[in-house]
């Protein structure tokens, strides 16, 4: 599962997602992408099973770039525990996902088996996502 090796500080704010991504919304390494088209949070395990399915799918003949990186850590209370006493402990790691973000790409496969395969993976992700393909593929 991807967690970063060390971070500033250990507990984040559950901040708010407001408007459209900025960066990160365009295809920059491979010829197709999976764009994000809701806000949310994406656990890293969520991207390890959209990452396995690819992989699985296109038999790992494909070029493979995850654009997101799970760098916010959520925090959990034990069940059943009082109020008060602190934040809980780290529970996981999320990657924060803005309408418009490219959450994978992929290159060196035919656009049928990259389309099947983006399916298949967004199945695994929690949101509504498009398939997308760069403007100059021949």
């Amino acid at each position: 599962m991807l967690s970063p090796k060390r971070t500033k500080y250990k507990k984040f704010h559950r901040g708010r997602m407001k408007g459209k991504a900025t960066r990160g919304n365009e295809i920059s390494f491979g010829n197709f992408g999976l764009q994000a088209l809701e806000p949310t949070w994406i656990s890293s395990r969520q991207i390890e099973a959209a990452r396995r399915t690819i992989t699985r799918y296109t038999k790992r003949g494909a070029s493979l770039w995850i654009r997101i990186f799970p760098d916010k850590t959520i925090t959990a209370r034990a069940a059943e525990s009082r109020m008060g006493s602190g934040k809980g402990a780290v529970d996981y790691w999320v990657a924060v996902v803005k309408p418009g973000t490219i959450l994978f790409e992929i290159a060196s496969v035919p656009e049928q088996v990259a389309r099947e395969a983006f399916n298949l993976a967004s199945y695994k992700l929690p949101i509504k996502t498009k398939f997308i393909v760069k403007n100059n593929v021949e």
